[in-house]
């Protein structure tokens, strides 16, 4: 079995351990659970080697989770990285001086926040969620860690909604990494 054969049937063993939701939050959102993943400690242990391997070798200073659900994988993502990681929370959310970016929603505004001191000038930043959808809140915080002076080196995802062209939301000359396309 090739590399690209035994890199396919790990991301179809991923695939298939994430639940699918109808309904939730709300009526007509179909939520992908990926608690399955993180319960496995070889499903966790998979996924978070799968995430670090494109930036394996790249000098990388910072993973920026974004919340919450950004954090599960993020933490592992900057340990493999030999990284430090970012929390991006939502508004008051953090002790510190903080700055902010606000941002479009399909149905009105959101912000984001990072505290001030949590990157130097230059300093290399991937940021990383579970899910791109339609790439409006990792735009966002890529217009954050920009503010504060920091250089965003990548994106990365564990699942990317393809239909809905996230991607496009993104600077085109940043490498994103998605493991999985639902």
């Amino acid at each position: 079995m090739g590399k690209s054969s035994t890199d396919k049937s790990l991301r179809e063993l991923l695939h298939n351990n994430i639940r699918s939701i109808p309904d939730f939050p709300k009526p007509g959102i179909l939520f992908k659970d990926i608690t399955p993943l993180l319960k496995d400690k070889y499903l966790l242990e998979l996924t978070s080697r799968l995430l670090a391997e494109p930036f394996k070798g790249k000098h990388v200073d910072y993973v920026a989770g974004l919340e919450s659900r950004g954090f599960l994988f993020g933490t592992n993502l900057a340990q493999d990285l030999n990284a430090g990681f970012i929390p991006i929370r939502k508004p008051n959310r953090l002790p510190a001086k903080t700055e902010f970016v606000n941002y479009e929603l399909e149905y009105g505004t959101d912000s984001l926040e990072v505290h001030v001191d949590s990157i130097k000038s230059g300093d290399n930043v991937i940021i990383h969620d579970d899910l791109m959808a339609t790439g409006g809140t990792a735009a966002a915080a890529a217009k954050l860690i920009q503010k504060i002076g920091g250089n965003v080196v990548g994106y990365s995802f564990v699942m990317e909604i393809e239909k809905l062209e996230g991607r496009r939301s993104l600077n085109q000359q940043t490498p994103c990494h998605s493991l999985l396309f639902v």
